[in-house]
This record gives C-alpha cells, structure tokens and sequence, in this order.
C-alpha cells in the first residue's frame, strides 16, 4: 500500500483504449508492459505510452517487475492466462467473467489463495458514484426494507457495431454472461449475496449477420442462448428479476429499480460509472434525483485495480474474485435452470463489498484511507462441491 502497483496488459483489443485512458491519471497505477497474440497490436499501444514495452505473453508473465496480469483476453482464455500468471506470483485482475464456467473460476481462486495473490474483476462499474449512491440510499434506509428489483438489458445484438463478434454467440457468451456480470453485481453490492435462481432461456436466430469491418456480410452461427430471464432469490429476502437479450430491439424500463417498503429507486445502468439515483417515496407526488453522495467519482475502467492495490494484504477487494465468482455461479445456474425447468440453489456467497466513500481519485495521491482495515477475505468463498 502507498506505492503504485506494476501493470501488465494482455490483449490489446477494442477494451483496452478505455483502460490505457485512466491509467493516464491513476496514481496508483503503473503500466509497464503489453502483450498480445498479434505482435503489432502490443507494439501500436507501446508506441502511443511512454515508458511502456511490448512483449511475448510469456515474457510478460515471467517479467519481474510485472506485479499485477491486467487479463483482457477473450472469456476462454481468462482462466487459463490468470492460472499462468498465478503460479508466476502476479495478482490478476480481468475482465468479466472471471472465467467461462465456475470449474475454470474455482481453480482461479484456490490457485491464488494457495499463492498468496489477489484476484480481481470486472466490473468495476459498481464502484462509481451511480450505484454506490443508490447504495448509500438503500443503506441509509430510504426506501425501507428491499423487497424486489428488475434489471433489464435489452439490444438486438453486437454483431450489428462490433467487427468480430463471433465470441459472443459462443458458449460462454450470450447476453446473460456478457452483460449479466454488470446487472448481477450491482445487484448482488445493492442487495446481498444470491442464494437460489430460477431461469428460461431461448434465441430466435440460428445466425447473425456481422455489420461493420472488414468482416461485413459474413454470417457466423449462434450456438448459446441469445434471450435469457432469470429470478434471483436474495438471502434477503429480495427478489430480483433479470432480463438480458440480444434478440429483442429496445426497452424503456430503467435498466436497474429496487422497491421497497418505503420507497423505490431508479438504479443508472450499471454498465456505467455515473448517472443519476432517483427515488420515489411513499406519498411522494413525483420522482426526486438523490445527490451524488458515495462512490469514485468520474471513474471508469481501470478504478477497481487502484483499489486493489490499496487494498491490505488478506482482504477482499471491492471489485474482487468472490464477488465475480458468486456473479458467474449465479449466471451459470439460471441456465442450469433454464435447461431443466428447476430452481438451483447458489452453493457460494459473497458479503456485499464495503461501500465506497465519495472520494476523487484524480485528487487523492492513494485510495489508503477509503479503505477499512478488515474486509471480505478470500476464504469467504465457497465454491461448488465438485
């Protein structure tokens, strides 16, 4: 803590332009080294980053002043690059999720905890002031006791803006895995941690039609689920209910709302850092929007890995493996649930991480005092019996 943390990025595709920006401006973060399968790729992000080297992915991983593997492979790889980076003595943090399915994330964890490292993941969204503002509201009970949520996400597809959009109609892919990770997470930070799911699942289409580079025009199968409904039972009590699609075209639900006894809150979308908290409260004749009041503010991606520097040795980060780890089980079983037709309980769980005070990173030369001295550690997890 108090020093920043080396960086190493591998994959250099579309994401990491939005990465490479805030670690422009994060004190607590050092980018040293890139990596990826095209050689040309790591050496245009060195060329445009001072003091920045581009490397092979085994010369990254075994780079003794890499202390941290920033994963932003495709979600195949993601276990297999982290359990490499792993067992060089790197702490790891990824993109979402944390792998492709729970086996593959629980070797993850057991190899890190074995290791002495932390584990981190996307995404990091829930740690900005949108969702940490509802937070604070829920906390501070303005609403009551939580009794439900929706969280809708609904788009007729990436293939309509994204080059190669092959992985997304894959196994490990699909809405749910996609942008479920965002929706689950805030809910699991805004109402605790899930303990059975209920879910359907369909797709209307077995092929999409890529839309834009040099790939326009080529069709590529679909061979996951493309319309996924779940229920979230909350060891709560809540009730959440999730809508993730690429079949359907547009909704005008909020992405996020949480009613309860008292009230009920407008969530911003959690693929975001920011946006507005509106609450309406029993009796109210209108909606109200809450100040900003929690939360890193003007974050984005790259946020969750300065708080896991600043995070003490044995504790959890914010934005870590356990709560990405109850995320995808979570994800995994509403499909589980979908093929058979029964609810599946959650075996894992995840304690909701600390909230985040409203602190301005760009101002603050460490995140050090945002943080408590105990937090979730990472034997809280408890994986799935094999």
């Amino acid at each position: 803590m108090g020093k920043p943390v080396n960086v190493g990025i591998i994959g250099c595709g579309a994401i990491i332009a939005q990465y490479l920006t805030n670690f422009r401006r994060l004190h607590a973060v050092e980018l040293v080294a890139v990596a990826d399968l095209d050689p040309a790729r790591a050496q245009a992000v060195a060329d445009d980053y001072e003091g920045v080297r581009a490397v092979s992915v085994d010369e990254l991983i075994a780079a003794d002043d890499v202390d941290l593997v920033l994963n932003l492979t495709i979600p195949a790889a993601h276990a297999d690059i982290a359990l490499k980076a792993i067992a060089a003595g790197k702490s790891v943090y990824g993109e979402k999720p944390l792998a492709a399915n729970v086996m593959e994330a629980r070797q993850v964890l057991e190899a890190a905890a074995k290791a002495g490292v932390k584990v981190g993941c996307a995404p990091d969204t829930v740690l900005g002031t949108g969702i940490q503002t509802a937070r604070k509201a829920i906390d501070d009970g303005l609403i009551g006791a939580p009794i439900s949520a929706t969280a809708t996400m609904v788009t007729p597809g990436h293939e309509r803006w994204h080059p190669n959009p092959d992985f997304y109609y894959q196994p490990g892919g699909g809405p749910l895995l996609d942008m479920g990770p965002y929706y689950v997470s805030a809910l699991v930070t805004l109402l605790g941690p899930v303990v059975s799911v209920i879910g359907a699942a369909s797709h209307t289409r077995n092929e999409r039609t890529i839309g834009s580079g040099p790939r326009a025009g080529e069709s590529i199968p679909v061979t996951t689920d493309s319309h996924v409904t779940g229920i979230l039972m909350h060891a709560s009590g809540a009730l959440s209910t999730l809508v993730m699609s690429f079949d359907a075209v547009q909704s005008k639900s909020p992405n996020i709302e949480i009613h309860g006894e008292l009230g009920s809150l407008v969530v911003p979308d959690p693929n975001h850092f920011d946006g507005d908290v509106q609450l309406f409260l029993l009796g109210a004749e209108s909606w109200e929007t809450l100040p900003v009041s929690a939360g890193y503010v003007d974050s984005g991606r790259g946020f969750g890995i300065a708080d896991l520097a600043a995070t003490a040795a044995g504790s959890e980060p914010r934005a870590g493996g356990v709560l990405a780890f109850h995320a995808l089980e979570v994800m995994e079983s509403i499909l589980v649930s979908a093929r058979t037709g029964a609810a599946v309980p959650i075996q894992s769980t995840a304690a909701r991480p600390d909230p985040v005070p409203l602190i301005n990173l760009n101002q603050a030369a460490t995140v050090e005092q945002t943080l408590p001295s105990e937090g979730i550690r990472q034997e809280e997890v408890q994986p799935v019996s094999s």
